[in-house]
This record gives C-alpha cells, sequence and structure tokens, in this order.
C-alpha cells in the first residue's frame, strides 16, 4: 500500500515537472522566434537603408588613428572639400593636427577631433555616435592599406548595423603602418565587431572630449610635452599660442 501511494505522488509530481518543463520550452521556442524575426525585420530594413547610401555622395569621413599620414591626408581633404564633416578618431596629438591643417590652409571648422578611442573597435564605439549626429550615410574610411581588413571589416559590420555605407580610401605608408597584421587579431575583432553591432543599438558611449579642430585650447598645450610623428614633417613651435595669434 506505502509503495503504491509513494509511485501515485512520484508519477504526478514527473507529470507536473514535465509540464513545467513543456511549457519552458514553448516560452523559449517562442521568444527565439520572436528574436530572430526581430532580427531578421532589422537586418531587411539596415539593408535596405544601406543600399541607398551607397548609392549616395560621400558625405562624412571617418579617419582612423595610428599614422600621422592619415591626417596629412585629411587636411587635403577638407582643403579640397571644406563643407565636408571630417572625424579624426583616436588620432595624433591636436597640436599636430592643427599645425597640419594650418600648413595645408585647410579648414578646421568641419574637422572634429574624438581622442577617446584607443583600439580599431574603439574608432567605431566612439566614431559611429558622432557620425549620427552628423546624419551620414555613405562616410569615406582614411587608413592605411595594412590596416584596410580589419578597418573595413569592423566599419561595415558596425555602421550597417545604423544604416551606413563605408567605403575605403587608403594612404600609401611607409615604415611601421606598413607592417602585416594578424589574422587572428583581424578574425577576433570581427567576432567582437557582431556582438558591438548587437549592442549598439541600445547604448553608444559617448566621448565627453569631442571637439572641433578650431575650438583647440593652444594656450592649454603649451608647456605640455607631446611629439609629432617624424612622417609628418611638423616643425613644432616654441609658443603655439603666439603662432596662433600670428593668424589673426
Amino acid at each position: 500500500m506505502f509503495r503504491t501511494k509513494w509511485l501515485g505522488r512520484w508519477v504526478r509530481r514527473f507529470r507536473r515537472s514535465a509540464l513545467r518543463r513543456s511549457a519552458l520550452c514553448r516560452l523559449l521556442r517562442l521568444s527565439l522566434g520572436l528574436v530572430i524575426g526581430l532580427s531578421l525585420c532589422l537586418v531587411l530594413h539596415r539593408g535596405v537603408a544601406m543600399a541607398q547610401a551607397a548609392r549616395q555622395p560621400v558625405d562624412a569621413v571617418l579617419v582612423l588613428g595610428g599614422s600621422i599620414r592619415r591626417e596629412m591626408y585629411a587636411a587635403q581633404l577638407a582643403k579640397a572639400n571644406p563643407a565636408l564633416p571630417i572625424v579624426i578618431s583616436g588620432g595624433s596629438d591636436e597640436p599636430c593636427i592643427w599645425l597640419i591643417f594650418r600648413r595645408n590652409q585647410a579648414p578646421m571648422e568641419n574637422l572634429w577631433i574624438e581622442p577617446c578611442a584607443r583600439s580599431t573597435l574603439d574608432n567605431y564605439r566612439f566614431g559611429t555616435p558622432v557620425l549620427k549626429q552628423l546624419n551620414a550615410h555613405h562616410v569615406k574610411l582614411v587608413t592605411s592599406g595594412s590596416h584596410q581588413t580589419r578597418a573595413v571589416g569592423l566599419g561595415r559590420t558596425i555602421l550597417a548595423g545604423h544604416g551606413m555605407w563605408l567605403s575605403l580610401d587608403a594612404v600609401p605608408e611607409s615604415g611601421r603602418p606598413g607592417n602585416q597584421e594578424s589574422k587572428l587579431k583581424t578574425v577576433l575583432d570581427l567576432i567582437r565587431g557582431v556582438g558591438w553591432t548587437v549592442v549598439s543599438q541600445v547604448y553608444e558611449p559617448p566621448c565627453p572630449s569631442l571637439h572641433r579642430l578650431s575650438e583647440i585650447d593652444l594656450a592649454g598645450w603649451d608647456g605640455q610635452s607631446y611629439e609629432c610623428e617624424y612622417q609628418g614633417h611638423v616643425e613644432i613651435p616654441p609658443s603655439l599660442e603666439q603662432l596662433e595669434d600670428l593668424d589673426k
């Protein structure tokens, strides 16, 4: 008798547990279906926006830090296209960029300095919100040829998630920027980029130090230690503030 009652209780518990597991499985399947459905809708919507953006003219430039030659090229772009907004992400020290633009007599009002980035992924983490603020759709990427595989892969993955198209403008390099990058690093960064594409739909970190090159505080840089990469052939004056006064 006791064994029969115990067996009956065990059967009822098993059925209740099976029902709970079944309900949980149905809920998980439903949730997964919703996530996949929403993801497909997002991909379709972004894909249409990106296809349209690819046919538009370039309306913003993103310059990745890592070589002063990229900033020299940015100065040429700014001089040829004064109305085109340019974002330099994680670039050289600001006085070096200012001196390059001054030497080229390039306008500084549409040049944005984003100094928060410390890696290629950071370039897009902090650069994408700036490009969105500029209402960019077709972004020209300025980087080195040896860096283009990782930079373009990350950029097209992340910017596509925000309806922007990325085209490449590789700057000729010599020396260290011309070295080949690790394939493993490229693959790992691309995986991280896919993850950040999802996260960036709900969260994007702002760069509190974002500012225009024309707003640089040259007096604040006087007396500070900074160096300009030798390939830029930038001659550092004794006083940046006095040099700025000569231009007025």
